[in-house]
C-alpha cells in the first residue's frame, strides 16, 4: 500500500506572498510614474546642493540600512544563526522599500522580512522572532522619539492641538501593534472561534506568531539591543535632513530637523497613501515653516531628503524585490512512500530497455 505525503507545503501556500510582493511593485511603479515629474525637480536640487553636505547627506543615509541589519544581526547572533551584516543590508533595502510602497502603520515589509530571512536558511522560529523584536524595537524608539519632538514643540512654543491629537493616536497604533504581535505569540496555537478559524491569514499568523522562541522574546537585554539600533535610524534620518537643508545654505539646528521629520513620518504611518506622497512633503515643509524655515526652503529640503531616502533607493529596491519573486524556493513537491511489502517499480530507464525487441 502507498501513499503520497507532502514534505513542504501545498503550492498555494505561498501564493498569497506573490500576490504581496506583486502589489508592492504595482504600487511603488505607480507612485513613480505619478511623480515622474517631481522625479526630473528633485535632480535639479542636487546640482544646486553644497556637495561637502550632500555627501555628509549620503553617509548618514547609508547608516540607516547598516542600523536595520543591525538589530537583526543582534537576534539572529543570539540565536546562534548568524549571516553577514551586507547580506542583511540588502534584506533590509527590500524591507523598507515595502514599508515605503505600502505604508499601512509600517507592517508593509514584515511579511518579507520573515520570507527573505527564510530564503537565508534561517529557521523559520528565528525568523519569526527576528521579526517581532524588530517591531518591539522599532515602535518603542518611534513611541520615544515621538514623544520627545512633542515636548519639544511645547518648548518652542510651536505645539498645536492637531499635533497633540496625531502624536496621541500615533502612540495607540506604537502600543497596538507589538502589543497585537506578542499576543498572538502568548497565545500560541489554542482554538480559534469558528467563524475566525475559517479566514486563512488570522489562521496563518497565529501558527507563525507562535513559532518563535520564548528565550528570544524574554531577552530584555537583546530587546535593548534591537531598539538602540531602532532608535540610531531616526537620528540618521534626522541627520540626513539636517544636512540636506544646510546643502541648501539654510543654517537650522538639528532639532528642528529632527522635529520635522518624526512629525512627517507619523503622518505617513498613519497614511494608507503609498509612498507616503504628498503626505510626507506637506507635514515636513509645513512643520519647518512652522519652526521659522522659510516656505520655499522647507520645501527644497524636504525634496532633497525624499530624493536620498526614497526616489535614489527606488531602483534597487525593485531590482531586490524582483528577485525576492524570483528566487521563491519551490513548494508543493512529493515524496512517494512505499510499504515494506509493497512492489517497487523498476525505473523509468530500465522498463524502456526492458520493451526494447531482443
Amino acid at each position: 500500500m502507498s501513499s503520497n505525503i507532502e514534505n513542504s507545503a501545498p503550492p498555494s501556500a505561498g501564493g498569497w506572498r506573490r500576490w504581496f510582493f506583486s502589489l508592492v511593485l504595482v504600487a511603488a511603479l505607480a507612485g513613480a510614474i505619478l511623480r515622474f515629474g517631481d522625479i526630473k525637480r528633485f535632480a535639479l536640487l542636487v546640482q544646486h546642493a553644497e556637495p561637502g553636505w550632500l555627501a555628509l547627506a549620503v553617509m548618514f543615509q547609508l547608516s540607516t540600512y547598516a542600523s536595520v541589519a543591525g538589530g537583526w544581526s543582534a537576534v539572529l547572533g543570539h540565536a546562534g544563526t548568524p549571516r553577514p551584516l551586507l547580506q542583511l543590508m540588502r534584506v533590509a533595502v527590500t524591507k523598507l522599500f515595502a514599508d515605503q510602497a505600502l505604508p499601512s502603520a509600517g507592517m508593509g515589509g514584515n511579511v518579507l522580512l520573515v520570507d527573505q530571512l527564510r530564503h537565508l536558511g534561517i529557521p523559520r522560529g528565528t525568523a519569526v522572532a527576528t521579526l517581532l523584536l524588530s517591531m518591539i524595537g522599532f515602535y518603542a524608539a518611534y513611541a520615544l522619539f515621538a514623544l520627545v519632538m512633542l515636548i519639544l514643540l511645547w518648548l518652542h512654543d510651536r505645539a498645536t492641538p492637531l499635533m497633540a491629537g496625531l502624536v496621541t493616536l500615533f502612540l495607540a497604533v506604537a502600543i497596538a501593534i507589538p502589543g497585537l504581535a506578542l499576543w498572538l505569540r502568548h497565545r500560541g496555537s489554542k482554538p480559534l472561534p469558528p467563524r475566525v478559524e475559517k479566514i486563512g491569514l488570522i489562521r496563518s499568523l497565529l501558527e507563525t506568531a507562535a513559532q518563535a522562541p520564548a528565550e528570544l522574546l524574554n531577552d530584555k537585554s537583546l530587546l535593548a539591543r534591537v531598539a538602540a539600533c531602532n532608535a540610531l535610524i531616526f537620528f540618521a534620518d534626522a541627520g540626513t535632513f539636517f544636512a540636506c537643508l544646510h546643502a541648501l545654505g539654510q543654517s537650522v539646528s538639528f532639532g528642528t530637523a529632527f522635529i520635522a521629520l518624526v512629525m512627517a513620518s507619523i503622518v505617513v504611518t498613519l497614511g494608507p497613501i503609498p509612498l507616503g506622497l504628498g503626505s510626507f512633503e506637506a507635514a515636513s515643509t509645513a512643520t519647518l515653516h512652522l519652526l521659522g524655515v522659510p516656505l520655499e526652503a522647507a520645501f527644497a529640503g524636504t525634496m532633497l531628503l525624499r530624493l536620498l531616502t526614497l526616489w535614489l533607493p527606488l531602483v534597487p529596491g525593485l531590482v531586490l524585490m524582483r528577485g525576492a519573486l524570483g528566487a521563491r524556493p519551490r513548494q508543493g513537491r512529493r515524496v512517494r512512500q512505499v510499504s515494506p511489502g509493497a512492489p517497487r517499480r523498476p525505473p523509468r530507464h530500465s522498463r524502456q530497455a526492458d520493451a526494447r525487441p531482443k
